[in-house]
């Protein structure tokens, strides 16, 4: 995999050193990121993605973010290669330099942008529940941070077992979210009642959930967000996650047990979403 990378204002190689060594997202995960799809060479939802980071960053207590800044290294990776057919746009803010502890000095923000091409998704794939919760009072509760070590554990065992994606339960036994991904259910595939998890019960606020709430609604297909115990994974009748690189993804199996992909419901939803989106890049 190509990838192109920005760092404070200049385009480097991605393979040498570009970061101080005390930079605070490397020593204790103090920063913020997102990713956005690129399709045809243009990133999508983007003023969305960059709402979100300054959400983040205002979360985490961080200065705010130089919107223009970003904005000009988004430009400058994607225009140092061909046009990106698919693949992933993603930037990332830290803290800047710092101590080797968790305190801050005050430090000017380090601003990183990368992008590359990469393969579509497969048509459906497997997920599986890790025993590991999500705590959904956490101080970085519904913010993207780059402390992602939680989920590089759980993706890794969801390998193990022939998944591609994790589900987390939070630390009510409710169902939550997966490692990158939001999680809806369809209990019933012939009510088309769609449920997905509440923010008030930890997970991220993905670009891609938001927009299925909004654009399923206006469809006409009943999304409702609702608490939902971690055993609706046993009974749904249908299973999809929601991403900005993955978009409408059914599943076809949680742990052991095999589900139709996509369900009826599903479908629908990930019609609209394709309908919807190759209609505005910036919804």
């Amino acid at each position: 995999m190509s990838i192109t990378a920005w760092v404070n204002g200049a385009l480097v190689d991605p393979a040498e050193a570009s970061l101080s060594a005390v930079d605070h997202g490397v020593t204790v995960g103090d920063g913020v990121f997102e990713t956005a799809k690129v399709v045809d060479g243009r990133p999508f939802a983007l003023t969305r993605h960059l709402d979100r980071l300054d959400r983040s960053v205002a979360g985490l207590g961080l200065p705010p973010v130089d919107r223009a800044r970003v904005l000009a290294g988004v430009k400058a990776v994607l225009d140092a290669t061909d046009p990106i057919a698919f693949g992933r746009l993603r930037f990332t803010v830290t803290g800047g330099a710092g101590p080797l502890g968790s305190d801050r000095t005050g430090s000017e923000l380090t601003y990183i942008v990368t992008s590359a091409p990469q393969a579509l998704p497969p048509a459906s794939g497997k997920v599986t529940v890790v025993p590991w919760t999500r705590n959904e009072r956490a101080a970085t509760a519904g913010l993207k941070t780059t402390s992602y070590a939680d989920n590089v554990i759980a993706l890794a065992r969801a390998k193990e077992v022939g998944a591609m994606e994790a589900i987390f339960a939070n630390t009510r036994d409710e169902l939550c979210e997966a490692t990158g991904s939001n999680v809806f259910v369809v209990p019933d595939s012939a009510s088309g009642l769609v449920l997905t998890p509440p923010l008030d019960a930890g997970p991220l606020a993905g670009i891609t959930r938001g927009l299925v709430l909004e654009w399923g609604r206006a469809a006409g297909v009943d999304v409702r967000e609702q608490a939902l115990p971690l055993d609706v994974l046993r009974t749904a009748d249908e299973v999809f996650l929601t991403s900005s690189i993955k978009d409408v993804f059914p599943v076809h199996a949680v742990d052991d047990r095999e589900l139709p992909a996509p369900g009826p419901v599903t479908a629908r939803l990930a019609e609209v979403f394709a309908a919807r989106s190759a209609e505005d890049v910036d919804p």
